[in-house]
């Protein structure tokens, strides 16, 4: 099951990703945040983790891809669902289209219905995710 959302945010993306990757301003815009439970490794780089607390549970995020400037791929697990969430920056001096892709699958077996839910549960996170980030983002400029 995959879900994505997209923005374009004022600012080139080298702000924009900057401000994705600082965790201790996460509170502020991912949506259901708790808090970072661990950190290991350099955020945002290769094999960095996060343990985090979240409105649904405990969730890992490791980081499978880091491409400076481009692209940021996390291995995400919670109780639920494990997966890959994808984010781009792309954009020039001006602009930023940033765009989140996530990949999950349930962990157990789940009724159409029940999946259907669990898309749109998880677009929803996003897209608020996305519009809170841009409020953050514009408050930095």
């Amino acid at each position: 099951m995959t879900v994505s959302a997209s923005i374009v945010v004022a600012g080139p993306p080298v702000e924009a990703e900057q401000l994705w990757h600082d965790a201790s301003r996460w509170a502020s815009w991912v949506d259901g945040f708790g808090h970072v439970v661990k950190a290991e490794g350099d955020w945002p780089l290769d094999g960095a983790r996060r343990v985090r607390d979240s409105a649904t549970g405990r969730v890992v995020e490791t980081v499978t891809r880091y491409d400076a400037g481009r692209a940021h791929a996390l291995a995400v697990e919670d109780e639920r669902v494990s997966g890959e969430q994808r984010v781009r920056f792309e954009g020039d001096a001006e602009r930023t289209r940033i765009t989140v892709e996530l990949e999950v699958e349930p962990k157990q077996r789940m009724p159409p219905a029940r999946r259907w839910w669990l898309r749109r549960r998880h677009r929803d996170s996003l897209r608020r995710t996305l519009t809170r980030f841009s409020y953050e983002l514009a408050a930095e400029r």
